[in-house]
C-alpha cells in the first residue's frame, strides 16, 4: 500500500494504537467458536508474523492531503529569495473517490500474487 501515490501510513489491525497497549491486553485469544478456531479479538488484523492467521484481514491506509491549495504561501525561488506562490487550480481536490478502488485493487493484487507464488514454490 505504501507504493500508492500520496500514501503516508499503513497499519494492520490495531496498528499504532496497539503500541500503547500492554502485551497481555493486545494478545488475540484463541477459542473454539461454533466448532472453529477463532480469536475473540482481532488486534493483529488477521496477520501475525507476516502470515495470515485465518481471521479477517483488517488494515487502514492513510493519505496525505492534496498539496495544491488556493491560499497564498511563502516559499523561496531557485536563488533562495523569499517569494509568494499561489495555487492555480486542481482537477482532484479530494483523493478519496480514487483511493478506495486503488487500495482494493492493490490488496487483491498482493493476495493473488502470494497465491500464485504458493503454487510455484509450494
Amino acid at each position: 500500500m505504501l507504493t500508492i501515490n500520496a500514501c503516508k501510513g499503513f497499519e494492520f489491525g490495531s496498528g499504532f494504537q496497539g503500541t500503547l497497549m500492554r502485551g497481555s491486553a493486545h494478545n488475540d485469544v484463541w477459542e473454539n467458536i461454533d466448532g472453529e478456531a477463532k480469536t475473540t479479538t482481532n488486534y493483529s488484523g488477521g496477520i501475525q508474523g507476516g502470515i495470515s492467521n485465518g481471521m479477517p484481514i483488517h488494515f487502514r491506509v492513510a493519505f496525505k492531503p492534496v498539496s495544491t491549495i488556493m491560499t497564498s504561501q511563502s516559499s523561496i525561488d531557485a536563488e533562495g529569495n523569499k517569494i509568494t506562490i499561489e495555487g492555480k487550480g486542481r482537477h482532484d481536490p479530494c483523493v478519496v473517490p480514487r483511493a478506495v478502488p486503488i487500495v482494493e485493487a492493490m490488496a487483491a493484487l498482493v493476495l493473488v500474487d502470494h497465491l500464485l507464488m504458493g503454487r510455484v514454490y509450494g
